[in-house]
Order: structure tokens, then sequence, then C-alpha cells
């Protein structure tokens, strides 16, 4: 048995659930079940592909546009704003594929993972796994969810870690004033000056060259179709627009359902307690499944990883009434709502760091 022996655990990550909710537990296995004999595990090829087609009438409808009309102010914005959309649109897909739920088989979800978020996208498949796996295990778990690790950097998120960090005495940023930087160092900023080179890093520095390849013909794509149109200069300008709407677009919606939730560190809860207590869903609407790619839907997303999006709406009143039967607060808010939840949360946490700094 020593061939399988990986290595002891810390002390302080014990083997383990000590708040492990069973009758919870035991009674998502029977929901679980339900699910799978419901057939809502299946996907709709056709919803998918539907799905694929719009993505490539956008993104050719942004180069058509300048074809047609020319460079000037309109059809440059035009372009700028149909490439954003099928950048984002083409984000949602490879969240699908990248969780096996759009074919029945591995194979082809990795094969076509990376040709969406390779090929259409120029990011490598290796550094969205690595990072999104690593969220859904640990959602909001400090030190164990990559998507919270601007704390404490930049942000003080949650009301405990911020308390936590105000009575160590620690500011590295002013946090009492972080609902208002986030508008210049959140949305605007992660994708253009952040997530555009270090994936590049990523891929170079872990030897991922067939991801680095997909990358390669994204550029070489882009460069062929625009830079006839535009020249090189107008370009880089075109590129850095997308990247910048397409930012704020990402970081609204991927935090809109987590930020203003349960933040702490990793408490060794149950696996079901630990989704639930990080998640929460915006109003459906066609808008809404659309704009946000159906994480709307985000309690029903991290309790069935692997189910196709275009069921999340079947299973969230068996979901509902789990939550009601064992005292669990199912959020669900407009989207506007929850935009502002954002806001205000960070406005709480920076207040109580700011106390506690001042008076603990």
């Amino acid at each position: 048995m020593n061939s399988l022996l990986i290595g002891e655990l810390s002390p302080e990550q014990p083997s383990f659930e000590p708040t492990k909710n069973k009758e919870l537990t035991d009674e998502f296995r029977e929901l679980r079940a339900t699910v799978e004999q419901m057939g809502l595990m299946k996907a709709n090829h056709v919803f998918f592909l539907l799905y694929l087609l719009h993505i490539l009438l956008l993104d050719g409808a942004a180069w058509l546009t300048l074809w047609i009309f020319g460079t000037s102010f309109l059809p440059f914005l035009l372009c700028a704003v149909l490439l954003t959309a099928a950048q984002i649109q083409a984000g949602w897909l490879q969240h699908d594929l990248g969780h096996l739920s759009v074919f029945s088989t591995s194979k082809w979800n990795h094969l076509v993972h990376h040709f969406v978020i390779g090929h259409l996208k120029g990011v490598p498949a290796s550094w969205w796994n690595h990072m999104h796996f690593q969220h859904h295990a640990k959602p909001n778990c400090f030190g164990k969810d990559p998507d919270i690790n601007m704390h404490p950097f930049f942000f003080a998120l949650g009301k405990i870690l911020s308390v936590e960090l105000g009575k160590q005495k620690k500011k590295y940023m002013p946090y009492n004033h972080q609902h208002k930087y986030f508008f210049l160092i959140g949305p605007p900023a992660l994708v253009p000056f952040f997530f555009q080179w270090y994936v590049f890093y990523f891929v170079i520095q872990r030897k991922k060259w067939v991801d680095l390849a997909w990358m390669i013909t994204f550029y070489i794509r882009l460069l062929l179709t625009y830079v006839p149109l535009l020249g090189l200069k107008a370009f880089l300008g075109l590129y850095f627009i997308v990247r910048f709407l397409e930012s704020n677009w990402f970081v609204w919606v991927t935090q809109m359902n987590h930020i203003p939730m349960h933040i702490d560190h990793d408490r060794n809860m149950d696996w079901v307690s630990t989704q639930l207590q990080a998640t929460c869903n915006v109003h459906k609407s066609a808008f809404n499944d659309w704009f946000s790619g159906h994480l709307n839907f985000q309690i029903e997303h991290h309790l069935f990883p692997m189910m196709p999006r275009h069921n999340y709406h079947k299973v969230a009143p068996l979901v509902q009434s789990l939550c009601a039967k064992h005292g669990i607060e199912y959020q669900s808010k407009p989207l506007l709502s929850a935009f502002a939840n954002i806001i205000h949360s960070l406005k709480e946490s920076g207040q109580l760091w700011l106390d506690a700094y001042l008076h603990q």
C-alpha cells in the first residue's frame, strides 16, 4: 500500500468533515440520483450547436461590419461591440466544454474545448482547468479558491477575513475605499492587464505547447483578417477595446454570484453546504440567461457542475425544496441588484476591516 501513500495531511487539514450535515448529504445523493433518472445530465446537442453558430455569427458580423461599412468611428465601435459579445459568449461555451457537459465522452469535450477557448479566444485550456477546478472544489475558501486571490493584496473580502485582517493591523490597500476603487482595478483591468499576459507565462512556464499552438492560431486569425482592413495600430486599439469591454462584462457576471456570499477559511464542511453558502442566483430571463451564459443559475451549477446548462431551470425547484427543508437560504435576485450587492459587500467588508484595524 505504500505505493498509494501520497503523504500525511497537515494538522490543520483534518481528513474528516467535523461539521458535516449527514442528513443533507444523504438527501442530496438521492436528489442526484433523481436528476440522473430524469435525464437532466444529458445534453441537447442542437442547443449547443446553435450556440456555437451564434458565436461564429457574431464573430463574422464584427469583421463584415468593417468590410462593408468602412473603418470610420461608428462601424469601428459596432465591430468592437460585436467582437466583445463573441468573445464573452465563447467564454461561456468553453465553460460548458470544460465541465464536460456538452458531449458524452471526455475526448470530444476536451477537443472542442481546445478549439473554442484556444482558437476562438486565445486562452489555454490547461490554465482554465487548473484555476476553475480549484474554485469548484472549495468556493470562497481563502487559500484554496483562486477566484478570491485578490484578498488581501487588493481587496478585503468577506466579514470574517476582513475583521481578521484588521485585527492583524494589515493594510495593503485602503480597503475602506475598495467599493470605489473596484471600478478602476476590478472590472476594467482583469482581462487586459492581467489575464492577457499571465496566460502566456502559464503555458510557457509549464511547457503547455499544445495550448500555446491553439492560442497562436487565434492571433494569426485576427491579424490576417483585421490588419488588412485597419492597419496594425488601429487593430491593436480595437483589440484593447474588446478586451476592456470583455473584462467589464466578465467580472460583473462572475463576481455577482460569489463576492456577496460567505467567504472564510476552509472549515471542512460537507461538500453540499460548502457550495450552497458560497453561491447565489440571479432571476431567470431570456436576457439574463444569454448575458451570463446561464451562470445566473450558479447554485445549480455548483451542485451539478457537469449538468448541461439548459437544464438548470428544471432542477432549480428541486434544489429550492432541499434548501427549504434544511433551513438553508436559497438566494435569487434581479440582475442589477446582484451587481449592486457586489459594491455593498465590498463597502461593508471594508468598513469592518477599518473598525477592527482602528479599535481591536
